[in-house]
């Protein structure tokens, strides 16, 4: 009999699910947020960026950026049951990408979209998964500027070429969005992983409401391997009594980028120096916890369009027949970028993208913002630098651990990131020089109208910079015996016994990308990992 009690989250259920395969094993998750049943703007696709600013959100703030000329930015994670829903320098090919396709296919599960229209030439099955669990599916709405943004890539092939799948390994192009949604609502690491056939299985347990607030030492197996097996835990609103649960196997962690060192940072796991400093007694020195934040600079870029839609017909719509364009994001292409290789930018610095076939920016192609954001109607082209080198930190500004950590992301406070996002902009507006949009597109909106010198630009970008909500890193993996990092590539804590951690903290550097995905893919591996480890496959 195994118990393992960890924060939920993303990748959390992911593991609850694939252990309690095995009836002979108990799960226990604890999850701060409520559940995520009957929240009309997480079942909704079209609404899920909503969820920011709610009790659905941590209402993480980051400190003053200075490279943004003081601003404090808002950096939305989950707060709810279900979270937020090829790494080769570890020293373990298991993580490799040709290992990890058994994976990707375990996850996903293909789904038509809503409007079951034919997506012939809109994805290649071949790279996809039909057998999984969580749904992932083509845009459920046809928006009337979707032909054009096709057209696009026959007017305007040498910048956007056209990619019939990008999770096919080669990213570069323009090609149609996918996402988690399944017959027209969202589909998270809750409603797959966690549904009603998983979560009344009688070994899997799910308590709600509940802040994780430090790991503590079960007991000390010699001076540089203590075992954590020990949770303690406390009620989110009286923030007590604090209880303890210890498990009997170990304690797989899965809080996120920045939930994750903030438990271990309270629990004396972190920078011993800084600790001391700040009152916390240090029982494991891993200095890396809390660094190496990384996450990418995300820019709106609103234009006027001739476009109309009434949010109250179509969420009707939705309601009654699970249609029209609330069945989808706004968002209904993307375009993965290089910049060019001879850029003079690379005279300074070196290329941070993984290889020639890498992107360094992503265009978010979307319709209907007027949905739900200003007065008017819009379509925008969103701006996110995916390969940014800047880092940053997650650290305590009190041994409370109710208090919300310091989160410092130092958005673009590198030469690189800031003239990648220019070059973003630049993109986006040339997008829509093709001639297919001369009579759909009317001006730029926001700031970008004045947007006429690189100076001007760079001051639009700064004003205007937010984060795509894609952390990694504070908890990153490294090879086994290296003097860095905080995890092994078996994801346990590096001088700890009893304790991995499953999220995407443990990415050494994000993804160029979105991290969904790849977190799902993290938790799938991680199972196993366990299971292999107990003696349980």
């Amino acid at each position: 009999m195994g118990t393992y009690p960890y924060s939920g989250g993303t990748a959390g259920n992911v593991i609850a699910n694939r252990l309690t395969e095995n009836h002979n094993i108990n799960v226990l998750v604890i999850e701060s947020g409520p559940s995520n049943q009957h929240v009309l703007n997480s079942t909704v696709p079209f609404f899920a960026t909503s969820l920011g600013g709610t009790e659905y959100d941590w209402n993480f703030t980051t400190v003053a950026q200075d490279s943004l000329g003081g601003r404090v930015i808002n950096f939305p994670r989950g707060h709810i049951l279900g979270g937020s829903s090829s790494i080769t320098v570890t020293g373990d090919d298991g993580w490799s990408w040709d290992k990890l396709q058994p994976y990707i296919r375990k996850n996903e599960k293909w789904t038509a979209p809503a409007d079951h229209h034919d997506t012939t030439g809109q994805f290649d099955p071949a790279v996809h998964g039909f057998q999984g669990i969580n749904a992932v599916s083509l845009s459920g709405f046809s928006h009337p500027s979707d032909p054009r943004v096709i057209q696009t890539t026959s007017e305007l092939p040498d910048d956007f070429p056209f990619n019939l799948d990008m999770n096919s390994g080669d990213p570069l192009g323009l090609g149609w969005l996918q996402a988690t949604i399944k017959r027209g609502e969202r589909s998270s690491s809750a409603t797959s992983y966690l549904e009603a056939k998983f979560i009344d299985r009688q070994n899997l347990h799910v308590l709600l409401n509940t802040r994780v607030t430090r790991l503590l030492e079960t007991r000390s197996s010699g001076p540089s391997q203590p075992v954590i097996r020990t949770v303690e835990f406390a009620d989110e609103d009286t923030q007590k009594p604090r209880i303890t649960l210890t498990a009997t196997k170990e304690v797989i962690l899965s809080a996120g980028t920045i939930g994750t060192p903030h438990i271990l940072l309270h629990s004396g796991i972190g920078d011993a120096k800084s600790l001391k400093a700040i009152g916390i007694r240090p029982v494991v020195d891993l200095q890396d916890v809390g660094r190496n934040l990384s996450d990418q600079p995300a820019l709106g870029n609103a234009c006027i369009s001739t476009n109309a839609t009434l949010r109250e017909e179509v969420l009707q719509q939705w309601e009654k027949h699970r249609t029209g364009p609330l069945v989808a994001s706004s968002s209904t292409h993307l375009a993965f970028s290089r910049i060019s290789s001879d850029s003079p930018i690379f005279n300074s610095v070196r290329d941070p993208a993984s290889g020639k076939n890498t992107p360094h920016y992503e265009l978010v192609i979307s319709n209907g913002a007027g949905l739900r954001t200003m007065q008017g109607h819009f379509i925008s082209i969103g701006t996110i630098v995916v390969s940014p080198i800047a880092r940053g930190s997650v650290s305590l500004g009190s041994t409370d651990p109710f208090d919300q950590p310091l989160i410092d992301p130092t958005f673009l406070a590198t030469e690189f990131d800031i003239f990648a996002m220019r070059e973003a902009v630049k993109s986006a507006q040339k997008f829509f020089t093709a001639p297919v949009w001369k009579d759909y597109v009317l001006s730029p909106v926001g700031g970008l109208e004045n947007a006429t010198s690189d100076q001007l630009l760079d001051d639009y970008i700064r004003r205007g910079v937010f984060s795509a909500a894609h952390p990694v890193g504070t908890a990153a993996m490294s090879a086994k015996n290296a003097s860095f990092g905080v995890v092994d590539p078996d994801l346990r804590a590096k001088g700890i016994s009893g304790l991995r951690i499953v999220d995407a903290s443990v990415m050494p550097f994000v993804t160029c990308a979105h991290t969904q995905a790849p977190v799902y893919i993290i938790a799938e591996r991680a199972s196993d990992l366990i299971k292999e480890a107990w003696k349980l496959l």
